[in-house]
């Protein structure tokens, strides 16, 4: 068997890939398919972390005419229900998995440091994310490059409902050109909303390897730790 590109990584889902596609919060026959991926990967001796949004559930910009910060709050405690949730498929697919959450909910998940999460990692546990980067203002994205650095990620995978990263939304322009590789420089100056402008000038200025791919065949998790190209490689 081939080796692994990357020996850690930190794999960050959408909320909506978490939801059916006929409506919903959690489509509970995708995510034991996305949960066979990250064991597979676990199993070729990859220790993995894994961050969740919470668009399935609640978006802080969903709160119109809410005070700002509390409605973020509120999305911050969705993402904690969509961690517990993979934590369960997690370990009904054989995995030993751990919550971790960065606000306080220490009746069903521990508290995050970065510390505790490498020892997981290292004792080959799954390491889920929730509670954000535990402060209002700030995206998942940002949680999920912000974690990546703390733990000393190789790389952060973005798994998305598009294939890969495109000059524009190909849905809408058919000529939108797909990239195979693309610079975070690049990113920020043609405005590509591949990540958020705060996300991308993070990776940058700490040097953190991205890499963006279609999460409808969950295997593309796997052949991307196995260095295939499926998707969209993001450097400096």
């Amino acid at each position: 068997m081939s080796q692994p590109k990357y020996q850690r990584v930190l794999l960050k889902l959408s909320g909506e890939a978490m939801a059916p596609a006929n409506g919903g919060i959690l489509d509970f026959d995708f995510l034991p398919r996305v949960a066979r991926q990250v064991r597979r990967c676990v199993d070729a001796g990859v220790q993995v972390a894994v961050i969740v949004g919470a668009g399935n559930i609640w978006r802080g910009r969903q709160g119109t005419g809410m005070d700002h910060c509390r409605a973020d709050y509120m999305g911050m405690l969705a993402t904690v229900i969509n961690a517990l949730a993979l934590q369960d498929v997690f370990i009904r697919e054989g995995m030993d998995a751990v919550v971790m959450t960065s606000v306080d909910v220490n009746s069903f998940a521990d508290p995050y440091t970065a510390r505790g999460a490498i020892r997981a990692l290292e004792e080959g546990k799954v390491v889920v994310l929730g509670g954000g980067s535990g402060v209002p203002f700030f995206s998942t994205d940002t949680a999920a490059v912000l974690r990546a650095a703390e733990i000393k990620a190789d790389c952060v995978l973005m798994a998305k409902n598009i294939d890969a990263i495109y000059s524009a939304d190909p849905k809408k322009d058919p000529n939108a050109t797909r990239y195979s590789e693309v610079t975070y420089r690049q990113i920020i100056d043609e405005d590509l909303r591949a990540l958020d402008m705060t996300s991308a000038i993070f990776c940058m200025d700490n040097n953190i390897s991205g890499y963006a791919f279609g999460l409808a065949d969950p295997e593309n998790i796997y052949r991307v730790v196995m260095g295939e190209s499926v998707g969209t490689e993001i450097h400096n």
